[in-house]
């Protein structure tokens, strides 16, 4: 189970983007987060990820509460989540071609002799050829580099998705396939998600359940 439990969080402790906000999400169901820009879903999404540490209230992952964020949460933690962000070139190293930021995971936990096997098998699954693979962030659309980014959360094969946004920039036909390989990979591993957005009939056809904003949380200021 993933719980956040009275979740605060922001980035000024005077100024909390999110107040109060709690939500599960089972092993293998997948929850929606539906809410308009700026409320901040992404802040949420941000603690759930263990990539920001809350200001108060409890990220409970598989039983145990959470206590470390970052880096500085064990590998065991940090490898149990997948995220996939709305902006992929914010969340892509520019230097790196798209092959070895599909690879990053790997390498950084020490598991580079799985990169050549692993790296081809999610490209054919996202939908990556052979030589969008060797190109750099400037020289694929936004659609190709998103597809990198979804197969980099995925390499580690984690227990739980969180999607912020994955979408937003995304045309009708891209969406439905990444949307189609999430849910591939939930159904084959029986990973939970958590898919963060404001289209509020992708996250209906696409979710076992959504939740609006104003029932997770008590209150927000504004992003």
């Amino acid at each position: 189970m993933l719980e956040l439990r009275a979740v605060t969080a922001g980035y000024d402790r005077r100024a909390p983007v999110v107040r109060d906000a709690s939500l599960t999400v089972a092993p293998g169901e997948a929850v929606g987060l539906l809410g308009p820009s700026g409320c901040g879903k992404s802040t949420l999404a941000r603690v759930a990820a263990l990539l920001h540490r809350p200001d108060s209230g409890t990220v409970v992952l598989d039983g145990t509460p959470v206590h470390r964020y970052r880096h500085r949460a064990p590998r065991a933690r940090r490898t149990a989540v997948g995220v996939v962000f709305q902006q992929p070139r914010l969340s892509a190293d520019p230097r790196l071609r798209l092959t070895d930021l599909i690879a990053e995971p790997l390498r950084a936990t020490g598991r580079r002799a799985d990169v050549p096997g692993r790296v081809a098998e999610l490209a054919d699954t996202v939908g990556l050829t052979a030589d969008l693979l060797t190109r750099r962030p400037h020289e694929v659309s936004d659609g190709q580099l998103q597809r990198a980014c979804l197969a980099r959360a995925l390499v580690l094969r984690p227990r739980w998705l969180i999607c912020d946004e994955m979408t937003a920039m995304l045309d009708a036909s891209t969406t439905a396939a990444l949307v189609r390989v999430v849910e591939d990979y939930r159904t084959a591993t029986g990973a939970g998600l958590l898919s963060v957005g404001h289209d509020r009939t992708l996250l209906t056809r696409w979710c076992d359940r959504t939740l609006h904003w104003d029932t997770v949380t008590t209150a927000a200021t504004p992003a």
